[in-house]
């Protein structure tokens, strides 16, 4: 009898087959004749049994992964003791460079590992595609980590290497690591089939919002960069600012500018108000800087031979004191009569800021001394009274019993 209903017949007939395919493998068949019929009536849905495992090449493929991680050890205690050598040699690339193979070195091992044991044991197409998303993800990552701390060191040492000093300057490095951080997460949701074309629009919307709420950290992080960009101020500096603070700075990062003071306090100044604020650079143009020390002499004093002593004092300080420049040849000017004292400066130098305390000391011991011993008087504060006419004091009257 036939089906009621319009195209009945070709749905019996795919009945009949499934039902025929299901008596050849009750009679024993093997996995290709299955799969060979099922091919021939139904290209659309063909279906692949996999083979089984072989117990031999899963053997093989654990040993390989239990060797893949004793392998990289291995490479990364090599590349480690490359690592000593290369920092003897004056470049600091090659120190870099063997620094990121040492940090891929045992991941890159392993994964290679992984990928070999797959291949090994011959998973089935499926299992394979996600071990190797898993793979390339994970190797997405580590070289992503290994890239943003090989730029961060690149932007370090260039920085150090124009500035010239020892501190480390983070605000480029923080920057540089975070730029490399966030282009490597993009390329590993891309290659994750996460398309980040909405995402960058989402950013690009939602940053204008970010930018008004963050007014006050964006304008210390531009001005921070502002700072090292025009050079003004770099670490090591000593610097003085019109609000009272001094010291050596000792780092400007993306927020704030660290001030180390002679008491060993830190003073810490948001980036915008350092880079508005008046300050003295006592580091600019050079570290050498001239002090001036002031001194007095009686007006009976011999001014040449004063200049003679002064001078032979502060030649010897020049000399002897640590901090003093031995090739600088004190100077002596006279200013000013004062009331009681003919006034006068003498101009020395040192090598730094923080050398003119010692170098003041011992100056003026030295001065001292040698005044006591060539007879110049220091004068002390005096005043002459004079008085017109005749003067008789009056005495008390005496107490009589």
């Amino acid at each position: 009898m036939r089906p009621e209903g319009r195209g009945a017949w070709p749905n019996v007939c795919v009945t009949h087959m499934i039902a025929d395919l299901g008596d050849i493998r009750s009679k024993g068949p093997g996995v290709a004749t299955i799969n060979a019929v099922r091919a021939q009536f139904f290209p659309m849905e063909r279906m692949d049994v996999p083979d089984p495992l072989e117990w031999e090449r899963v053997l093989i493929g654990g040993v390989i992964v239990l060797l893949a991680p004793v392998l990289g050890a291995a490479l990364r205690m090599l590349l480690g003791r490359l690592s000593k050598r290369a920092e003897d040699t004056p470049w600091a690339w090659d120190d870099l460079t063997i620094r990121l193979l040492r940090d891929l070195a045992v991941v890159l091992t392993v994964v290679a590992g992984a990928w070999a044991a797959t291949l090994t044991v011959r998973f089935q197409p499926g299992v394979r595609n996600v071990i190797a998303s898993v793979l390339v993800a994970v190797i997405i990552l580590a070289v992503t980590l290994a890239l943003a701390r090989m730029a961060a060191g690149i932007v370090t040492t260039i920085v150090l290497a124009r500035s010239g000093v020892s501190q480390s300057v983070t605000i480029f490095a923080n920057i540089t690591r975070a730029v490399v951080l966030v282009v490597g997460v993009l390329v590993l949701l891309q290659s994750m089939g996460v398309s980040i074309t909405p995402m960058l629009t989402a950013l690009g919307v939602g940053g204008l919002a970010v930018a008004l709420a963050l007014q006050d950290t964006l304008a210390n992080l531009f001005a921070g960069v502002h700072i090292l960009a025009s050079k003004t101020v770099v670490p090591g500096d000593y610097v003085r600012l019109t609000s009272g603070e001094e010291g050596n700075i000792v780092d400007i990062n993306w927020r704030k500018t660290t001030i180390k003071t002679l008491s060993d306090n830190l003073v810490v100044v948001p980036n915008s108000r350092f880079a508005d604020a008046i300050l003295t650079n006592y580091h600019g143009p050079g570290s050498e800087m001239s002090i001036l020390i002031q001194a007095k002499v009686a007006y009976d004093s011999d001014l040449d031979r004063v200049e003679k002593v002064v001078v032979e004092v502060g030649r010897e300080v020049m000399t002897e004191v640590e901090g003093g420049v031995p090739d600088h040849r004190p100077l002596v000017r006279f200013h000013t009569f004062g009331e009681h004292s003919i006034d006068f400066t003498v101009i020395l130098r040192v090598r730094e800021y923080d050398a003119q305390f010692l170098v003041k000391h011992e100056f003026i011991k030295r001065l001292h001394a040698r005044f006591r011993n060539e007879g110049i008087q220091i004068p002390l504060p005096t005043r002459s009274i004079v008085l017109d006419g005749e003067w008789t004091p009056s005495l008390p009257a005496q107490r009589t019993s």
